[in-house]
């Protein structure tokens, strides 16, 4: 009863705190590709430089009541605030109906965060910086000691190497594999891509993305991230070039389809392994 309790009140504070994560997020998406400190000067419009008062920084319902636009010189205010803001009360919110108090919450609140900032900042401005991608590896890490990626690769082959890889070990292992899979992958494909085309076709940011990802969720969920990114990339992106005309030399932000996948596989992700695995066995 008390447990329950307890997790209705997370879900209810969950959607709140996710609005004020948002916001720091788009202090995050501004600042960090321009080389900027994320903790001064205070919020301030990109216009004018007005510094905003507290009434004037309330995640979603200042955006409404200033119509999108600054109060002080009138310049407009981007959407991405606002949409950034709700999508990350959203995903705080389903974060805490999936998972409760676990702690699988709190690891996956951290991963949430780093994704939504990535996939605007790569979105806009094709850059995944290595403020956020190096830091988020070494997150992940320290949250596969706390707290088990249950992937369930490494204690796999460390049977078939005849190894008995247990206790707090196997999921730091899980963690390193699923880095190491994730960004050689891409880093292949990078590679080969290079080599038949001669021109860049994934940047080295997008590798780091995925060693990010993989000590977060593991190889498993690593390979679905790409296999999802990749299709979603495809899709979208090639519907995209078709309908404004562009050429296929037009850079696409890869990086930004990889991130809300690799969002979309911690939600689901396993579900959706289990479901092709046991597809296979038909």
């Amino acid at each position: 009863m008390g447990r329950n309790r307890a997790e209705n009140v997370l879900w209810l504070l969950a959607f709140p705190f996710g609005l004020i994560m948002g916001s720091f997020l788009n202090v995050v998406i501004h600042r960090v590709p321009r080389g900027e400190s994320i903790i001064r000067p205070r919020s301030h419009c990109p216009h004018c430089q007005h510094q905003l008062a507290w009434y004037e920084n309330i995640p979603l319902a200042s955006y409404l009541a200033l119509r999108g636009r600054c109060r002080q010189c009138g310049g407009g205010i981007s959407p991405r605030y606002f949409v950034v803001e709700l999508f990350t009360g959203l995903v705080f919110a389903g974060l805490a109906g999936s998972f409760g108090l676990d702690p699988l919450f709190f690891k996956y609140a951290i991963f949430a965060s780093l994704m939504i900032a990535l996939t605007f900042i790569d979105l806009h401005h094709r850059l995944l910086p290595d403020a956020l991608t190096v830091p988020g590896m070494a997150a992940g890490l320290a949250f596969s000691v706390i707290v088990p990626v249950g992937d369930g690769v490494a204690a796999r082959l460390a049977g078939l190497a005849g190894l008995d890889l247990a206790g707090r070990l196997l999921s730091p292992a899980d963690a390193l594999l699923g880095a190491v899979a994730g960004a050689g992958l891409l880093w292949f494909v990078g590679e080969a891509y290079w080599r038949l085309r001669r021109r860049e076709g994934l940047g080295f940011g997008d590798v780091k993305l995925m060693a990010l990802v993989g000590t977060f969720l593991g190889m498993k969920l690593t390979l679905l991230t790409i296999f999802l990114g990749s299709l979603a990339g495809s899709l979208i992106g090639g519907s995209f070039l078709l309908l404004t005309g562009k050429d296929s030399k037009y850079e696409l932000p890869f990086g930004t389809f990889l991130g809300l996948m690799a969002l979309l596989a911690a939600f689901w992700g396993k579900e959706i392994v289990e479901w092709y695995l046991s597809s296979l066995a038909f």
